[in-house]
This record gives structure tokens, sequence and C-alpha cells, in this order.
């Protein structure tokens, strides 16, 4: 079974001494991400030396991963991020639409459209309900 969801998976390089702002920054990002209606997942993780990070995202549909990045997490946090870190890749896993596409093309983001596979809901809990499947 297809799948609407979209999922994002960038690459992130801390600028040398730049810890702390990042780490501020990130924090209002995913203040905001989790008020932000079809956001599933929205995950930064750290590696060990701090200087490099991987921020996982995760949205319901196209819709969702549009208002993400119309929302202030990306119109206004990404570009204070961008003073204290790089993104140096970025893939998207299904379809985003026309107008995230366009966007995360400045990016030279990699888009992987989904082909096998399915997704199961908090309450599906390893059944397929018909919330989410139509079963």
């Amino acid at each position: 079974m297809s799948t609407g969801r979209v999922r994002l998976l960038v690459d992130i390089n801390i600028h040398d001494g730049k810890f702390a702002e990042f780490e501020a920054i990130v924090k209002q990002m995913v203040a905001v991400s989790e008020q932000e209606p079809g956001t599933l997942g929205y995950h930064f993780v750290l590696s060990a030396d701090r200087t490099r990070c991987r921020l996982i995202e995760g949205y319901t549909d196209q819709a969702a991963i549009t208002a993400h990045f119309e929302g202030p997490a990306v119109q206004q946090f990404v570009p204070q991020m961008m003073q204290v870190a790089s993104p140096v890749g970025m893939e998207v896993y299904g379809d985003p639409g026309p107008q995230v596409t366009a966007m995360v093309a400045a990016f030279g983001a990699e888009i992987f459209t989904s082909w096998q596979g399915f997704d199961l809901c908090k309450g599906c809990l390893g059944t397929p309900c018909e919330e989410c499947h139509g079963t």
C-alpha cells in the first residue's frame, strides 16, 4: 500500500563555537513545529562531538509539509540557523508537492518517491485500522 506521508532527512554541520546558538534556535524550531497540524515527527539527533546533526521530519501529506515550509520554523528560524550551521545534504521521502519541491531544490535535495511499503498509526498497533487504511 502506498502512503501519502512525506519525510525529510537534513544533514547539518554546526559551525565551530556556535553550538549554544544552534541549540537555542533548534529549541524554537521544535516548539513551533510541534504545534503544526499534520506534523508527525520532528527530531534533531546529534553526533557525539556536537558538530553534526540530522533533522528527521515526518508529515501526514503534501498539505502538512507545505504548511510547515510556509510557517515560522522554515521562514523565520532556518535563516537564523544558517548563520550558525550549514545544511550539507537533504533527502525527501515521498511526494512533497510542487511548492516544497521548488523550495528544497535550493538545498540540492534529492527526492525519493514512495514505491512499496505502508505506515501504521499509533492506534494500529501492528494491525491496520480503518482510519488509516480504510479496512
